[in-house]
């Protein structure tokens, strides 16, 4: 298989339409009651230079729902735009099963992509949502914290199936806007601290 083979739109929309099926599922699960059990940090408290790892906000919970929801999501949407044959449509030639796999690394892409940008944050003393103090740094904070997931996501996807250049440039440059609208949403259902 290669990048020739796949087409380079579909394959964007496909992410972004199955993104937003498995972050509404994050969105609920996060807003739930429930879901507050498992708010155990990832970093177990530990430190580096004196600093948490990760913080607060990088716990357990986040990742409880969004690898299964994307996986199921992969599915889903595979199934139903390819009405079967998703490589009709010019998706990637694989089985149910195989979606299965490739949403659920591809999920956990998504989450792991978040934690090198954290663990700066963390060092450079600036808090979870907020803006970095030091001007010069703060575009490129903005940057980071609307790519992060995103490149997480492209690179453990690109690891298992073949994704042209142009579903990364798509992805990155409208997928932003879509991370940015679950990051407010959140804010406003009072579990995660306010988008920078």
């Amino acid at each position: 298989m290669s990048t020739s083979s796949v087409d380079a739109g579909a394959c964007a929309l496909f992410l972004m339409a199955t993104f937003v099926l498995a972050g509404c599922a994050q969105v609920v699960w996060l807003a739930s009651s429930w879901s507050r059990r498992f708010s155990l940090p990832l970093d177990g408290g530990h430190a580096f230079r004196g600093r948490r790892i990760f913080g607060e906000n990088k716990t357990v919970r986040g990742f409880m729902v969004m690898v299964p929801a994307t996986a199921l999501a992969f599915v889903v949407v595979a199934q139903v735009s390819g009405h079967g044959n998703p490589q009709a449509i010019g998706l990637w030639p694989l089985s149910p099963a195989g979606y299965a796999w490739l949403g659920a690394w591809t999920g956990l892409g998504f989450m792991l992509g978040e934690l090198p940008n954290s663990f700066v944050k963390r060092q450079l003393d600036i808090a979870p949502g907020a803006i970095s103090p030091h001007g010069a740094a703060a575009p490129w904070q903005f940057v980071a914290d609307r790519l992060d997931s995103g490149l997480g996501m492209l690179t453990a996807l690109s690891l298992a199936v073949p994704v042209p250049w142009r579903t990364w440039a798509l992805v990155l440059f409208l997928g932003w806007a879509l991370h940015w609208s679950f990051s407010v949403v959140l804010f406003r259902l009072g579990v995660k601290p306010r988008p920078a």
